[in-house]
């Protein structure tokens, strides 16, 4: 940090604030607010750096709060913005980099204000620290101006070096105006912002917003050099131009933060796209505004039926906040982007709600570059928090919805997965490699996390994918009996349990402990397994001699469940197999070699009738949104703001959304 403590902890004594905050009102047209804008900085990046500001801005905060409502000196520097910002566009164009700058500048000192302000009053409160002493008789809410001029500077003002830290600010700036939810445990349904931003005059921006936050996160600008885009001081101490005094400028050169050899410019490094990171925060956070009583979310709608700009059919019925957004650009940021949660947060929102999308992504013949950062995910499940890994097994289970992506991912031959560390996958298809990450994430959820929801749908991926399995590779395999293996024996040991249990209670009217609930569910996912590897049997036998040959090696798994009555019907086919195939080994000889007993298997497979196998339902999931999603993706959204937003810092004391370890 380019300041140390001791210099930040002065601010509350520095005479320019203190008028700011004070008891004086100060006219529009002093020179005083030139002065105050007029500061060279970079805004802090890392969430240490925003701490050490706002714990300095927070008593300044609160002495305005006071002072405001007699002096209107907020309002007073909110419409010193919005003056500044008529020129904006025109600055650009023109290369003109002092409305951008002092533009800037007091956005910044108006996002610190505010983030105290939200902290400290209700909205309503807040909506009155805007209207205090107004200066012009009928003049225009100035909270619902300053949104409307904050979406408007995000979609007019075009990124460039110069543009990149004030559009930055503008997103960052929205994010705070919706962080009331923070701080309230129930979801906001409603609310002064929320009816400003959802059917004031930004509705009619919709579209542009949604597109150009998605462009934003697809460009994936990296944040300029300081030199292109803040004024430099002079060696004795004014700015350039000459519009700050020495005092203004000694008062500001304490946020020149991620200066050379400061830890902000380290983090910098760390996190080298702000601009991209927030504007996916922002438009999650938009994406996942409630439906109103009479409205549904315009930002949603937007993220629903958005376009590829290749596709030039007519719609049948004009769709509204539509628009065309290059889908290849999109899809090559999706793939890259992988390894943060808002990147495959934004992958599971577009596949569940956009069909052009999701159409679109699966055409693609190069989807190992998709699904292998998602597998990444996976196999790293210790280090990931849960909803991570939960929105990578759902993308997974909306994709194997797809019989296309089913045959073509068994097609894709990987060469050396470096990540995958436990066994060394020279070659591998991409498919035997989805079962590999899939099964193991089961096995470590049975260990672990024991979550419900993970395995089940883990199981509805490979379910879906079993009738298409194709040429599984031995070790892929391997895991799918050894984790009907793990099963087997938890199944036992419950039962066990439950028997000790009950001779325990002679006599007792008390009933069991929960053991007949902990059957039932090992029983349903024994049950599924099953069945995974009857309909691979069934539809592609002749593809998987590895799976046979797994399926012998263990054969005393399965004679068990042979008489269970809950897998008498599905244990005929798997006995037909066993029998079968057995008869034949039999039959070649004794000691017989690995390469003899494939060949054996390999040949039978083409000699068993097809017919001797009884045909079930196919297996067919299909992801469904549990009702009221809200309650899940409301407090993941904010959580993810809360741990990466940049710049930005919460305390933990207050948050009320969510518990501090969910995130």
């Amino acid at each position: 940090m380019g300041a140390n403590t001791s210099q930040v902890s002065d601010l509350s004594d520095n005479p320019s604030l203190k008028a700011l905050v004070g008891t004086e009102s100060i006219s529009e047209n002093d020179p005083f607010w030139n002065q105050l804008i007029s500061f060279t900085f970079i805004s802090p990046t890392s969430s240490g750096d925003s701490k050490l500001l706002e714990e300095a801005v927070i008593p300044l905060a609160k002495i305005l709060i006071e002072n405001n409502p007699r002096t209107g000196n907020f309002g007073a520097l909110v419409r010193i913005f919005l003056g500044r910002t008529k020129e904006l566009k025109i600055s650009t164009e023109c290369q003109d980099q002092l409305f951008i700058w002092q533009a800037h500048n007091a956005l910044f000192m108006i996002r610190c204000l505010l983030k105290v302000f939200i902290r400290e009053m209700s909205e309503a409160e807040l909506h009155q620290q805007f209207s205090y002493q107004e200066r012009a008789p009928g003049s225009e809410d100035l909270l619902e101006e300053l949104l409307s001029n904050l979406v408007h500077l995000i979609v007019e003002v075009p990124l460039l070096d110069i543009t990149y830290s004030i559009l930055f600010e503008a997103v960052t700036v929205l994010l705070v105006f919706f962080s009331y939810q923070l701080f309230y445990k129930d979801i906001l349904r409603d609310g002064i912002i929320y009816q400003h931003i959802m059917k004031g005059r930004c509705m009619c921006l919709t579209s542009r917003l949604v597109k150009t936050l998605l462009y934003n996160f697809i460009r994936q600008e990296k944040c300029p050099p300081p030199s292109t885009h803040i004024f430099e001081p002079k060696a004795e101490g004014g700015l350039l131009y000459g519009l700050a005094s020495g005092v203004a400028s000694g008062l500001w050169s304490v946020f020149t933060l991620g200066g050379a050899g400061s830890r902000a410019g380290i983090d910098q490094e760390h996190d080298p796209l702000p601009l991209s990171n927030q504007s996916l925060l922002l438009l999650l956070v938009l994406a996942n505004l409630t439906d109103g009583p009479e409205w549904p979310n315009p930002y949603r709608q937007a993220i629903t039926c958005f376009r590829n700009t290749q596709d030039t059919s007519s719609l049948p019925v004009e769709q509204p906040h539509t628009f065309q957004i290059n889908f290849n650009s999109l899809y090559t940021a999706l793939c890259e982007q992988q390894r943060s949660d808002q990147a495959t947060l934004l992958l599971y929102t577009l596949l569940h709600q956009n069909t052009n999308m999701r159409t679109y992504v699966l055409s693609r013949t190069d989807m190992d570059n998709l699904v292998l950062p998602i597998l990444e995910i996976l196999y790293h499940v210790e280090e990931r928090n849960s909803h991570h890994v939960y929105m990578a097994l759902i993308i997974l289970l909306i994709l194997t919805e797809d019989d296309a992506f089913n045959r073509s991912i068994h097609e894709v031959i990987l060469k050396n997965v470096t990540w995958y560390t436990e066994r060394s996958l020279t070659e591998i298809s991409l498919g035997s490699l989805l079962i590999l990450v899939v099964i193991r994430t089961i096995q470590f959820n049975m260990t672990r996390t024991r979550d419900k929801y993970l395995h089940t749908n883990c199981l509805a991926a490979l379910a879906n994918m079993s009738a298409q399995f194709r040429c599984l590779h031995q070790y892929a395999a391997q895991r799918i009996i050894s984790l009907f293996a793990l099963l087997s024996k938890k199944h036992n040991k419950v039962l066990e349990q439950a028997t000790q249990s009950l001779r325990g209670r002679q006599g007792e009217s008390a009933a069991l402990p929960d053991y007949a609930q902990d059957l039932s569910v090992i029983e349903e996912v024994i049950r599924m397994m099953l069945e995974i590897i009857n309909s691979c049997l069934c539809n592609s036998l002749h593809h998987n001699p590895n799976l046979v040959y797994a399926l012998l090696y263990k054969r005393e798994l399965f004679e068990q469940f042979r008489t269970h009555p809950s897998f008498q019907d599905i244990m005929q086919n798997l006995d037909t197999v066993i029998g079968f195939f057995s008869q034949r080994l039999e039959q070649a000889g004794s000691d017989l070699s690995v390469e003899r007993v494939q060949e054996v298997i390999m040949k039978g497979a083409q000699a068993l009738p097809k017919d001797r196998l009884k045909k079930f339902p196919e297996l067919k999931f299909k992801y469904v949104e549990e009702d009221q999603p809200e309650d899940f993706f409301i407090p993941y959204v904010w959580s993810l703001v809360f741990n990466s937003g940049v710049g930005l810092h919460w305390s933990p004391h207050g948050i009320e959304l969510f518990s501090m370890d969910s995130g």
